[in-house]
């Protein structure tokens, strides 16, 4: 499908994962038995908050100009071995149902359409957000797929809390925070930019939220791009140039 770094077989926290899942745009999975392989995304399911802890992807150029249209299709995820969340939890909650992949990034067959519409890609999010300064960040993000060609994406909640508010019968929790980080890793200029979002109405422009990629690790406690060359990771993660971006 898309060029992808990958190793056969690699071991990771004591299970085998598929090539797709040694993609180089797959986190540091710490439970192989919770992760989901679609054709254009993958994602780890955290059973306790009921969403995923992360959506990943590569765009690229041809994906973004996809056309199929949008048809919403909400329903739970019968990949997720433990069951995903449901349609009733965010009935009435006053949450929108916030897709971590969104629906305009996979635009390139009837099925990631369909694909980009279940539960397990979603989180709840305030309307505020998700209609506001999210919306705007995933516009962007198809910008910079459509200039550098491809871009390799990872988002989903910041869970570092033992516990949050919830919805619905399964309890879903609601988090306080979302992240997005996106790496370019195509000459000439290899760059990386994370984000992290409140979830709630927030006024400023989209670059004051805008972070290093180490630094939206230590919030997040996740290790993105683990598969980058160790002298690769270290300069992208740790430099922000927001110029790059066209910021």
């Amino acid at each position: 499908m898309n060029w992808k770094i990958s190793t056969f077989l690699l071991l990771i926290t004591g299970g085998f994962l598929s090539a797709q899942s040694q993609s180089l745009e797959i986190p540091f999975v710490t439970n192989p038995d919770a992760v989901v392989e679609r054709e254009f995304y993958t994602l780890q399911y955290n059973e306790a908050f009921e969403q995923a802890d992360w959506v990943a992807y590569e765009l690229t150029l041809e994906e973004v100009e996809g056309q199929v249209d949008r048809k919403d299709a909400f329903r739970s995820d019968p990949e997720v071995s433990t069951a995903s969340a449901s349609l009733k939890d965010y009935k009435g909650s006053g949450y929108d149902r916030g897709h971590l992949a969104p629906a305009a990034d996979m635009k390139m067959t009837a099925q990631s359409m369909a694909d980009s519409f279940y539960m397990s890609n979603m989180s709840p999010q305030s309307p505020s957000l998700n209609r506001g300064i999210w919306k705007e960040l995933e516009g962007k993000v198809r910008k910079w797929a459509v200039e550098n060609k491809a871009v390799y994406i990872v988002t989903g909640p910041v869970l570092t809390e033992d516990s949050y508010p919830v919805i619905g019968p399964n309890r879903v929790a609601v988090p306080d925070y979302y992240y997005k980080v996106i790496l370019d890793y195509r000459e000439p200029e290899l760059k990386g930019i994370a984000f992290i979002l409140p979830n709630r109405r927030r006024e400023g422009d989209l670059e004051e939220f805008a972070l290093t990629i180490d630094e939206a690790e230590e919030a997040t406690g996740l290790d993105f791009f683990p598969l980058l060359p160790d002298d690769a990771e270290a300069e992208i993660e740790s430099t922000l140039n927001l110029s790059l971006w066209g910021f």
